[in-house]
Order: structure tokens, then sequence, then C-alpha cells
């Protein structure tokens, strides 16, 4: 009992500092409503007391993360913003959910190193503030970022990523070249490239990469870090639709 109280005293304390930095994070949305947490249901899922369930847009998180989660919210009222789609087929609320503080709970349980910012987030303030946070965990080993399953995947192991086709990763590597054929352009990360990590972006997603500062043709020679889920044709391969996904590395942390 006394590990939890101190654990949600923690947690709070988190909130509040993180509440400052998403002033300037630009991660803000249009409000869906609110409401008191009445249970928490897994990771990333809340009951509401008005019978409303809410999934956490923009993150993934193993079902380790409900013990941070009841600390972050259980009995409190939260905001609901908008954060890409609204409901899921489940008919459940997506939301991205602040407690008091204002800091999204997403960013709190990505900076415990609890999540991993998802694939496709939605919005670039909100995918700049949770990978900044995601990073930040990753550096210090923090959570999720201690098991070896979890761990980034290095693009030079191609056996290595497929053990975990079917799952989000994050892969890091240096981008051997850029090829367009058809409607597809590959981003290489080996030769031969029907056996070695691959990104694959349909030609008619590139002005949305391009519109956000990613030249694509440009990612050539250059560390990126690439999160998608993981499939296989031949070798591993993401699929990238949003830029978010692709991020260059900081120069001391590429494989």
């Amino acid at each position: 009992m006394h590990h939890r109280v101190a654990l949600g005293v923690a947690l709070a304390a988190l909130l509040a500092a993180g509440a400052r930095a998403d002033d300037k994070s630009g991660c803000a949305s249009a409000a869906l409503g609110g409401g008191r947490v009445e249970s928490v249901i897994d990771g990333r899922t809340v009951r509401l007391a008005d019978g409303r369930e809410v999934r956490l847009a923009g993150i993934e998180v193993p079902e380790s993360a409900r013990a941070t989660l009841e600390a972050l919210v259980s009995g409190r009222e939260i905001s609901l913003l908008r954060l890409g789609p609204d409901s899921d087929r489940y008919g459940r609320v997506v939301a991205l959910v602040a407690v008091q503080t204002g800091q999204s709970v997403q960013q709190a349980l990505l900076a415990q190193g609890q999540a991993r910012a998802a694939a496709q987030i939605g919005d670039k303030g909100c995918a700049a503030a949770f990978l900044g946070a995601e990073s930040k965990a990753r550096r210090a080993g923090l959570g999720l970022w201690a098991d070896p399953y979890y761990v980034m995947r290095n693009a030079k192991d191609p056996s290595g990523i497929l053990a975990i086709r079917g799952n989000l990763a994050v892969v890091e590597g240096k981008v051997l070249s850029v090829r367009e054929s058809g409607g597809t352009i590959y981003v290489n990360f080996g030769r031969p490239w029907s056996d070695d990590f691959t990104v694959t972006i349909l030609k008619r997603h590139e002005r949305t990469f391009t519109a956000a500062g990613m030249e694509l043709k440009k990612l050539a020679g250059q560390h990126v870090r690439v999160r998608g889920f993981i499939e296989e044709r031949g070798g591993p391969w993401i699929e990238a639709v949003t830029p978010e996904q692709i991020e260059i590395a900081e120069r001391n942390q590429a494989p």
C-alpha cells in the first residue's frame, strides 16, 4: 500500500513537471469532454463512471503498464482531447488523456518507459512530444527499454527483426539506398534487398513526408530510426505511412 502511494506521488510530480513542457510541445487538440475514472481495464484502457471505455491514443503498451496507469488516473477526473479518430471499431473512445495538471497521461507513461510511441500518432506536435519523452526513457534504460524483447533493433540484423514479426518495433540503421519502382519508394538498409531490412512508402504519400521536411531520396547515407509493425517479404520490412515513423537518429546512437 505504501509503495503504491509513493508511486502515485512520484508520478503526480512527474505530471506536474511535464505540464510546463507540454505548453511548448504543440501537443494540443480539441476537447472531447471528460469524466471520472472508475477502473483501469488494461495498460492503455480505462472505464469512466458513466460507463464509457477510453483507449489512450498514440501509444503501444505492455500489460505491465497497467499498475502505472492505475497510479496515474484511478478515481481522478480526466480530460479527453482529440488525437486521430475519436473511436475504434469496438466503440471505445480514443483520445489524448490529461489529468488536472494538464500533461497527457500518454507522455507520462512514455517518460517512465512504460510505453512506446505508436507508429501513427496523428498530430505533428504530439508526435514530437511523445518521441522526445520516449527517447529520454530509452537512453536511460527505463521500464520496457531494459527488456531485451523491446530494445531497439539493429537494421543489420534481419533475423533478429523477423523474430518479432507482426509486432511493433523500433529499428535503427544506416540507409544504403533509396529507390523507386512503380508506385512504391524503397528505403534499403542492405543488399541483397530481398533479404535485408527495407522500409516501403507508397509514392502517393511522398508529398506528406516532403511537407514535414523529410525528403525521402535524401535519406541515403543517413542513420535513421524507423517504427512500425514488422512484416515479412523475403526479409523484414515496415511500411511507413506517416512522417513520424521515420526519425533522423542521433549521431552518437547509431549502431
